[in-house]
């Protein structure tokens, strides 16, 4: 191997260890996989809410990575309270920009967080009409 390959793949490596890094420091992350393709879904756009009462009240957003990821959606510097939170995947502008139908515009995911765990992750697998998701590490 040389040196610039050698150089190359140090840095690649260097770059997903210190985002996951950043990721543990961050209480909230979020990742997209496309089940059609089996792919990662670059540039979903990801709204953050807490409900407050009967209300939501936006905390933060983020558009996923070329991976599929938003490694940290909480707001930088803050701690997750124990609350009710709301996840929207904005799939109705990702499908649309990649010439595709969807029977599901956006998907929100409500979830408790408890403070039982450090990190929450919350892990979509999406096609055109259906959607999962669960609790992630």
């Amino acid at each position: 191997m040389t040196c610039s390959l050698k150089s190359l793949c140090a840095g690649i490596a260097l770059c997903g260890a210190s985002a996951i890094a950043f990721a543990a420091g961050n209480p909230l992350s979020v990742h997209v996989l496309n089940l059609q393709d089996g792919l990662p879904s670059p540039g979903v756009k990801v709204l953050l809410e807490k409900q407050s009462g009967k209300d939501w009240t936006a905390l933060n957003s983020g558009t996923t990575n070329e991976q599929g990821r938003i490694t940290a959606l909480f707001p930088e510097g803050k701690a997750m309270e124990k609350g009710t939170y709301r996840v929207t995947f904005q799939t109705g502008d990702w499908f649309a920009k990649n010439k595709a139908s969807t029977f599901f515009p956006e998907v929100p995911v409500i979830f408790a967080a408890d403070g039982t765990v450090p990190h929450y992750h919350i892990p979509l697998l999406l096609s055109p009409y259906g959607f999962s998701t669960y609790r992630g590490n």
